[in-house]
């Protein structure tokens, strides 16, 4: 089974279509010119970054973490009531969804847009951020992705978010302006252990746990601070090979594809193993109870439709435990791990916070 993915070096190309512009062109045909190469050392690197969400969950890890870097001006685009803290070093610049000038002059002159919203967030938000981001010229856009594999259509139709995000992708590449990465991180592991039965299964207080199937379907589960690492390694390759003969990463590599990150290949009974050894029992001190998956997420979509939202969360978790391994893109594409340079982690660890977390109840739906 593959660690990791190579990727082709392809060397991109650009195409010209205004005949004045070419001596040997015809009007409003288009000719392969000499492979772009970085131009200089400066124009070659991401450096400047407008986030949206920068002060929510995933949107801290990231910002933080392309801070860290050095590398980067970045920029939190915020609603003008908002209240979220921004993290220092950031600046902001506040903006009305419904007056797309705003957001077109809050991106004008950025690199890269970054997005970071709810899956619960209005609808056709994102479209508006990347109509604006096309309008600006921004030539890079990190979507509202964070999921599963975007290749995987029938599960995300079953888990309700799919169609939504494959639309985001299509419009970025329809306006032709901008490029987009999209970060395949499956669902955040700290979070996704700590958050309650509807998530990974496990009811701390109760000492319980709900195995899908037998609970031996394996998924790739991601941390924040692995998942924000990736964002920021990726925005700081260079953007351009230097010429024909430089081979590295650069970010061209990646445009209007997945970028498939992951912390650890972990089923249910692997998470239970942790969590025995992290709080010091045995299985013997679990209530274990099994349900099928296509009983569970029956249950889950009649209870989102009954207007709770945890039956969302029961769904969209339990979709990627079938057997079909639809969980597992480690299996079908490899990982970017070490070509993003991306630190191998402690489970144990990170089932530390998720076990603090529930105790803590914190974001417990």
């Amino acid at each position: 089974m593959p660690s990791r993915v190579s990727i082709e070096h392809k060397t991109p190309f650009i195409r010209c279509v205004n005949y004045k512009a070419c001596s040997s062109g015809v009007e409003l045909s288009a000719h392969i010119h000499q492979p772009i190469m970085a131009t200089s050392t400066r124009q070659n690197y991401i450096e400047k970054v407008a986030i949206v969400g920068a002060g929510g969950q995933m949107g801290t890890f990231i910002t933080e973490a392309l801070l860290k870097t050095g590398k980067h001006h970045l920029t939190a685009i915020t609603r003008a009531d908002s209240t979220s803290k921004i993290p220092a070093g950031v600046e902001v610049k506040k903006v009305d969804y419904e007056d797309p000038a705003s957001l077109i002059e809050a991106l004008r002159g950025q690199d890269a847009l970054i997005i970071t919203m709810s899956v619960m967030s209005p609808p056709g938000q994102s479209a508006k951020l990347i109509e604006a981001a096309a309008a600006a010229n921004v030539p890079w856009v990190l979507p509202n992705e964070y999921g599963g594999d975007p290749t995987e259509k029938k599960m995300g139709e079953d888990a309700m978010i799919g169609p939504g995000k494959q639309a985001d992708r299509d419009l970025i590449e329809k306006l032709g302006k901008s490029s987009w990465v999209g970060i395949s991180c499956s669902f955040w592991y700290e979070y996704s252990l700590g958050a309650g039965p509807f998530a990974y299964g496990f009811d701390f207080e109760n000492r319980s746990v709900t195995f899908i199937d037998d609970g031996t379907t394996k998924i790739n589960t991601t941390t924040w601070s692995q998942t924000a690492l990736a964002v920021a390694r990726l925005l700081s390759l260079k953007v351009l090979p230097d010429d024909a003969s430089d081979k590295s990463a650069t970010l061209s590599q990646f445009r209007n594809k997945p970028a498939y990150v992951s912390s650890f290949l972990l089923s249910q009974k692997d998470m239970l193993e942790s969590v025995l050894r992290v709080t010091g029992t045995k299985e013997s001190d679990w209530k274990i109870e099994h349900e099928a998956h296509e009983v569970r997420f029956a249950a889950g979509v009649a209870q989102f439709k009954g207007g709770d939202r945890r039956g969302f969360g029961k769904l969209l978790y339990t979709r990627a435990f079938y057997p079909d391994g639809c969980g597992n893109y480690e299996a079908r594409h490899g990982l970017h791990n070490d070509i993003l340079g991306l630190p191998k982690e402690d489970l144990d660890e990170f089932t530390r916070i998720a076990v603090d977390r529930a105790a803590r109840k914190v974001l417990v739906l």
